[in-house]
């Protein structure tokens, strides 16, 4: 399955400036505090790891990265960021649980990146 990870990066960029605006302007007044730190924690975090696939998607084109880091990136997006923000529209607290499998995706996949990378000649 050939997948363009650059344009999957760059729609996830898109989408966490959407998210994060609606949470500025549309969820501000409606959340608790505790609802928008999740709102906000999933929006930093949605931009870090979405730039991050930008930059493996830039590797993989290259040849210097397997594509299977990016969808180990994109699943952490989802249960990380999708979670806090499941969370913060008043899904149950259990979802919180979810999580730190999204961030344990995020820790794989920046270490198998690395892995692959000490391994390149030049």
């Amino acid at each position: 399955m050939n997948v363009n990870w650059l344009s999957i990066g760059a729609i996830n960029l898109a989408i966490a400036v959407a998210c994060g605006a609606f949470g500025s302007h549309g969820l501000k007044a409606r959340l608790t505090a505790e609802q928008l730190n999740w709102w906000q924690t999933g929006t930093q975090y949605f931009f870090y790891h979405a730039l991050g696939l930008l930059i493996v998607g830039l590797l993989i084109k290259l040849k210097f990265a397997p594509a299977k880091i990016a969808w180990v990136l994109q699943f952490g997006i989802v249960f990380f960021v999708g979670s806090l923000y499941l969370m913060a529209l008043g899904f149950p607290r259990w979802l919180g649980a979810i999580t730190p499998i999204g961030g344990t995706l995020f820790i794989i996949a920046w270490v198998w990146l690395a892995v692959v990378l000490a391994k390149v000649k030049g």
